[in-house]
């Protein structure tokens, strides 16, 4: 595959009749608990490796896996924050798809965390565009990472300081500033619980990834996260022949979820390599779907 046209025929967005209808259950009148969406990053080799543009991503989305809410990560379209003209059309991409834009997935502004206070007030004002660009496309929320340098205690007390201004600055828009568990001190649950408590706004809160957890308990983090929760990351790596995640015990992880009443969009974030992007993805909505 050599070119973008030709994935995107492959993928059967260049030839009219492919077109995946919504799901049958759509109109059966059935209440599902949660909604599925699709995060971008799932898409990260084709996307870097130029075969795919973040502008036909809601209708790749739709299209292809029959996923009718997008989470968008700002590296792939990182100098448009304030291209109204770009964010338009990507608007009205998704409309016509009757996709939802869901979040911005926010990396590579700064560390809100950062020791040096010059560094850290320059990392805030950086998302402030993303908070805008979010609004501008109707999204919930921004993701962002709660990084930074020195003990647990003083990144707490800076990433608290640099959550409070970015979530006072959200409340105007009406956008959550949401903070996934993305590595570091940010993977332990307790401690980013406890980070969100002590910010203290209905507008912050947490976007649990369901396998971003090292040292720490993975179920116990979702436990200690969950109370905050406005989104939910469903990282998936690789699957076994009856199609369970091999890493994550998904019927444990989901019943948690579940117990927490979340509703809301959990999202696919599919990072294996045994299978293609496209296969995984469609593993992993399969895997999703049984929980519904």
């Amino acid at each position: 595959m050599n070119s973008r046209r030709e994935f995107l025929r492959t993928l059967g967005l260049a030839t009219a009749g492919l077109t995946l209808a919504p799901s049958l259950d759509l109109f059966a009148g059935k209440k599902k608990w949660f909604e599925i969406s699709l995060a971008e990053w799932s898409l990260h080799k084709t996307l870097f490796k130029g075969d795919l543009k973040n502008i036909d991503f809601p209708e790749l989305a739709a299209k292809k896996f029959g996923i009718y809410g997008v989470e968008y990560v700002n590296q792939f379209f990182k100098d448009k924050a304030k291209d109204m003209t770009y964010l338009k059309d990507l608007n009205d991409r998704a409309k016509t798809n009757g996709v939802r834009n869901v979040l911005i997935m926010v990396d590579g502004e700064g560390n809100l965390g950062d020791a040096d206070e010059a560094k850290r007030k320059q990392a805030v004002e950086n998302h402030y565009q993303w908070i805008d660009a979010a609004q501008f496309l109707g999204c919930g929320a921004v993701r962002v990472n709660a990084a930074g340098q020195g003990t647990p205690a003083e990144v707490q007390k800076r990433v608290v300081e640099s959550l409070s201004t970015l979530s006072a600055y959200g409340k105007k828009g009406k956008i959550n500033v949401i903070v996934e568990n993305h590595g570091g001190i940010s993977s332990h649950g307790d401690w980013l619980a406890e980070t969100i408590k002590l910010v203290g706004q209905k507008n912050c809160g947490t976007l649990p990834d369901l396998g971003n957890f090292y040292e720490y308990d993975r179920y116990q983090g979702v436990k200690d996260l969950m109370p905050y929760a406005k989104g939910v990351s469903a990282k998936t790596h690789d699957f076994d022949a009856q199609g369970n995640e091999t890493k994550i015990d998904y019927a444990k992880m989901m019943e948690i979820v579940k117990q927490a009443k979340f509703k809301g969009f959990i999202g696919i974030e599919y990072e294996g390599s045994r299978l293609s992007e496209v296969d995984g993805i469609i593993a992993s909505k399969k895997l999703l779907e049984r929980f519904q």
